[in-house]
């Protein structure tokens, strides 16, 4: 305690008096309040979206679209590394493009490589010939085309 002259006849008064208190609860509502804002973004985004399955229905929409109009550089945009290290823009069609109008028929989750990849048939209708292809679709920065074969 300090000795000395006080503005007023009497010593200064201790700043805490009471028993401390526990702040355990807001720290465990604060750990809380964070976790369910973490799991109201991932539904967002699922929501937002769409799922993985619905994301590589429609990449493989937009580039099989894009490559039965000519559209080389969009549909380009959409492959994968790999498939850029391989195919040239000018050789993108004779590696994916079948003869006919084509449209998405369904998909289902995978694995390439140990990855998480979506396959996603797409039918291929040149006038009454029909053909199906299958396209392996992976986040690889987006959702990028990676490959093809012929669905039997």
């Amino acid at each position: 305690m300090s000795t000395g002259p006080f503005l007023y006849d009497d010593d200064p008064a201790p700043l805490h008096t009471g028993t401390p208190r526990s702040r355990n609860g807001l720290i465990v509502a604060l750990l809380g309040g964070t976790v369910l804002v973490a799991v109201g973004m991932v539904l967002l985004m699922t929501l937002t979206k769409g799922s993985g399955s619905d994301q590589a229905r429609e990449v493989a929409g937009v580039f099989t679209a894009a490559l039965s109009q000519g559209d080389v550089e969009t549909a380009y945009q959409l492959v994968c590394d790999d498939v850029r290290g391989q195919v040239l823009p000018e050789d993108l069609a004779a590696e994916y493009l079948q003869p006919g109008t084509p449209e998405v028929i369904g998909a289902r989750s995978s694995e390439v490589d140990g990855a998480p990849a979506e396959l996603v048939q797409v039918r291929w209708d040149d006038g009454g010939a029909i053909s199906t292809t299958e396209l392996t679709v992976v986040p690889e920065g987006g959702t990028k085309v990676c490959g093809t074969r012929t669905a039997g």
